[in-house]
């Protein structure tokens, strides 16, 4: 429920995001309010919350009500290790605090993610005559590693680091093929255009992003989203990396599945091609 709000927050009007912040902030407090003093608190109109409840896929306010609740009860039973950093934290804070970051990103991203949208996606590549991928900065490195693990079960797959190659190959792309855009923001310019391009081909595309109203998911036929926060020296490329991972080794896994003789034979064959030769078969 928290992630899912954290995640919309760009894209929600001003009125809504003021909604959304107070529950973020403060679950506990916005799950036994009602609607006029959420409103107040927010410093907003009762519309506004309505508005906000249903933009997320509520029916109302007493659905929105219960599941801020639950979130809130999810949140006291856990320890939450903040991921702000400060520059006067100890070696061990630091530590505690990645580390803590990292694992809240995964275990939200879990939650929260589809998995009717994993699986759509999983089922796409394993029918797939190609896939490429492409993410710029951090996200470049994520589609690499999953561009690798394809590559291994036998899959043709391609992973471009400058978007030009990228966009030039996504317009060779046809029917069947499938591009994935991974974005943390959604925003990014070159990632965008990269998916627009594979649409016009006629590829399935997919972006993997944080935002599920963000502008790359309005050119995707499938959006997967993560649930990650970046705060003081995690600007785009920590916690948000891990979750696009943990996405990735999860469509991995999935495809894998889907095609388990060929991708067992595969891994096999390129496990035995990097085993270090015997004494005899020098």
């Amino acid at each position: 429920m928290l992630a899912t709000l954290r995640g919309m927050l760009p894209s929600l009007s001003p009125s809504e995001a003021r909604v959304a912040k107070t529950a973020i902030d403060d679950p506990a407090g916005a799950a036994a309010s009602t609607i006029a003093e959420l409103a107040r608190r927010s410093d907003t109109s009762e519309t506004s919350v309505i508005r906000l409840c249903r933009t997320i896929g509520f029916g109302g306010y007493p659905e929105f009500r219960l599941a801020l609740a639950a979130a809130a009860a999810t949140s006291s039973e856990e320890e939450y290790i903040s991921g702000e950093i400060l520059p006067t934290d100890t070696t061990e804070q630091v530590v505690r605090k990645v580390t803590g970051a990292d694992a809240q990103a995964i275990s939200e991203t879990a939650n929260q993610v589809s998995i009717r949208s994993l699986e759509h996606v999983a089922k796409a590549i394993g029918k797939a005559g190609r896939v490429d991928l492409f993410g710029a900065g951090a996200s470049s490195f994520v589609a690499q590693d999953m561009q690798f693990k394809l590559h291994r079960i036998g899959l043709t797959s391609y992973c471009f680091a400058d978007p030009g190659l990228a966009i030039s190959s996504a317009s060779l792309l046809a029917r069947g093929d499938v591009a994935i855009g991974l974005s943390h923001t959604g925003s990014t310019r070159d990632t965008i255009r990269y998916l627009e391009v594979a649409a016009e081909a006629g590829a399935t595309t997919v972006a993997i992003t944080n935002h599920p109203r963000a502008p790359i998911a309005t050119k995707a036929d499938i959006v997967v989203t993560t649930a990650a926060r970046e705060t003081t020296f995690r600007s785009g490329a920590m916690a948000s990396r891990i979750a696009q991972l943990t996405l990735v080794d999860a469509l991995f896994v999935l495809v894998a599945q889907g095609r388990v003789d060929l991708a067992m034979d595969a891994l096999q064959r390129t496990h035995d091609a990097l085993r270090p030769p015997t004494k005899g078969n020098k």
